[in-house]
């Protein structure tokens, strides 16, 4: 009844930039916390920023200061600004959403579908 698309990655250049986004569509009461994960090349998957539905923001400490979460609750919308770009940040990005299937009482989380960002000269 969710699905999540992710857009916005590619190939940059080390110190460049990109935003990703993530569009939640179909069956949804609400949207509580949004998330951006990573996977990089042999590595876990790893939580990098987060935002509640009221705007508080977490960031993981490899990316404080770089990257920015935001959204915009009316699209149904995360974005991750991504800046000074380094090679170590190439990964496979992930948005996961935790949502309020419309309807329903439970909430359940969804994932989209990844894009690639590959940092490198």
């Amino acid at each position: 009844q969710v699905q999540l698309v992710e857009s916005g990655g590619g190939l940059v250049q080390p110190g460049g930039s990109l935003i990703l986004s993530c569009a939640a569509s179909g069956s949804i009461f609400s949207i509580y916390n949004m998330g951006w994960y990573r996977q990089g090349p042999g590595q876990q998957r790893e939580l990098v920023a987060a935002i509640t539905r009221s705007g508080a923001t977490s960031y993981a400490d490899s990316v404080k200061g770089r990257f920015t979460i935001s959204r915009d609750n009316a699209k149904n919308t995360a974005y991750l600004h991504m800046n000074s770009l380094k090679p170590e940040d190439t990964a496979v990005y992930y948005c996961k959403y935790e949502v309020q299937v419309a309807y329903t009482s439970a909430t359940s989380s969804y994932w989209g579908q990844g894009t690639q960002v590959t940092v490198s000269s």
